[in-house]
């Protein structure tokens, strides 16, 4: 009976005088009692009164889902979470936690529907909120929609122009997409705004390395990010490539064998096999 005083008390002050809505918050502030007292099966019970009171609540639905999801019940908790959406189309929390439940089902491909839907919303809701686009941005990356994620990070950096972090990453999505030059100059524009970004400086020293220009340029950088992380296989494996398109085959496999046993890579198991190809071919010789 406390309860119910106490739950009409907040009603008031809330200044609902329908009574339907007002015994709707009633039991669904008693619903909120019993989810934290660990009564999980009052709890339910507490969110079906109230949604016979206001059944296009979302709030309701979605508190009566986490009891569900609490006691695993999770194909109520879906229908729960899918009517939530269908009150507040605009809302985040129910998509999040869809994403979870889909998730831990081994539902892929519908956990990641969720996350983004997620993410879409959150952004509407919080259009300057850029942390939030980040996470979207860093889920198309994920998921190879190097356009939208493209997309994400140029509207990133139209709010932020001086976002380093948006430069590198949009730098990554134009290099998987063949447009090594773009990729540069966004590499170059993340250094600027931060010179010991050292991520960026790895890439673009990699970069160059590749295209077997501006070596000396190249090897400053990634020493530099070696500073930062001296244990990083993937920048190990930079400084090893670095002297192998230089010719300085010994230097090249001791740093490759380290960045070896660093870190597990096609990439540098390719690379440690063309420096002892070269060496025994010297060897030959």
């Amino acid at each position: 009976m406390l309860l119910v005083a106490f739950s009409s008390i907040i009603a008031s002050a809330f200044g609902i005088e329908n009574k339907r809505e007002s015994f709707a918050l009633s039991h669904y502030i008693m619903a909120g009692v019993y989810d934290k007292t660990g009564d999980t099966s009052e709890a339910i019970r507490e969110y079906k009164q109230a949604l016979r009171a206001d059944y296009r609540n979302p709030a309701i639905h979605l508190g009566l889902a986490a009891s569900y999801v609490k006691q695993n019940d999770i194909p109520k908790a879906i229908k729960e979470l899918k009517l939530s959406l269908k009150f507040d189309p605009e809302a985040v929390e129910p998509h999040a936690i869809l994403a979870l439940v889909y998730s831990a089902q081994g539902q892929a491909q519908s956990a990641r529907e969720e996350y983004e839907a997620a993410l879409k919303n959150a952004s509407k809701l919080e259009p300057g909120n850029i942390e939030i686009y980040k996470s979207l941005g860093e889920f198309y990356v994920g998921q190879k929609k190097f356009e939208e994620a493209g997309n994400i990070y140029k509207l990133i950096l139209d709010l932020s122009p001086g976002d380093s972090e948006a430069h590198f990453y949009l730098a990554s999505i134009y290099d998987e997409s063949g447009k090594r030059e773009e990729a540069i100059k966004e590499l170059n524009k993340a250094i600027e705004l931060n010179p010991d970004y050292h991520e960026a400086l790895n890439y673009l020293g990699y970069i160059y390395v590749e295209q077997g220009r501006f070596l000396n340029q190249a090897e400053v950088m990634i020493k530099k990010a070696l500073e930062f992380q001296p244990d990083n296989g993937a920048y190990v494996d930079s400084l090893g490539w670095l002297y192998f398109k230089r010719g300085k085959y010994q230097e090249a496999l001791k740093e490759l064998e380290r960045a070896d046993s660093l870190l597990v890579d096609p990439t540098i198991k390719e690379h440690l096999q063309k420096t002892k190809e070269k060496l025994n071919a010297s060897q030959r010789h």
